[in-house]
């Protein structure tokens, strides 16, 4: 039957083709579209996977920043813990305490400033370059002005006082001697360091927390 219509192809061949072509360009564009959005998944889960390796690698730098501003701001409370509470040391270099002095004044608003901004919990300062920032600045000049408070308390010594004003320097600093030996009576360390206070009054102000050690220290001694 198909015989009796072979001229036909003629009269359709080439709709025929043309439709044919189509249906072939519309399947190779659903194949090209198909294979674009899996193209750009993989973009996608590849972008992504970088950014959690790279967010990783952030975290962990920040940590070690972290932990190493903790630990220059140790090693400068060492330092000046080293005079807050070695009372007889501290009267060798005065100006450590003298809150008439600015450099003393600079180091002490610099330690004040470090504390405030020290994260109570390291973790929490992750993810915040800002207070990471801050922080690691404030620390800096904490250490900065102390080196500086220190080396100048080393060249003057105690220089900045009258030669009586020394002498009663030299004395407290043999009463509070005394005021430390345990080999001592507790009536006589007691006596001491209230000669001693009153030696420097006037002149420095001891650190509250060497001064309630010292004082626990002897009351305990009394109880005993």
């Amino acid at each position: 039957m198909f015989g009796h219509y072979w001229w036909l192809i003629f009269v359709f061949g080439g709709s025929i083709g043309g439709a044919w072509r189509r249906a072939l360009a519309a399947n190779q564009r659903r194949i090209d579209r198909r294979e674009e959005r899996y193209r750009l998944k993989q973009q996608t889960k590849i972008a992504v996977a970088q950014a959690k390796a790279q967010g990783h690698v952030d975290a962990q730098t920040q940590r070690r920043e972290i932990a190493k501003a903790i630990g220059e701001h140790e090693q400068t409370d060492a330092r000046w813990f080293g005079y807050e509470m070695d009372l007889v040391t501290l009267l060798d270099f005065p100006m450590m305490t003298d809150m008439r002095e600015p450099l003393t004044v600079d180091f002490h608003k610099a330690r004040h400033r470090a504390d405030l901004l020290r994260p109570t919990d390291p973790e929490s300062m992750v993810g915040d370059q800002p207070a990471l920032s801050e922080y690691r600045e404030a620390v800096h000049t904490y250490t900065i002005t102390f080196d500086v408070a220190e080396a100048e308390a080393k060249r003057r010594r105690r220089g900045n006082f009258t030669p009586e004003e020394q002498e009663r320097l030299v004395r407290a600093q043999r009463l509070l001697r005394l005021a430390l030996d345990d080999a001592a009576t507790a009536q006589e360390r007691q006596n001491a360091y209230l000669k001693a206070r009153k030696e420097l009054d006037g002149l420095i102000v001891l650190p509250s927390s060497a001064r309630a050690q010292l004082e626990h220290r002897i009351a305990g001694q009394i109880e005993a």
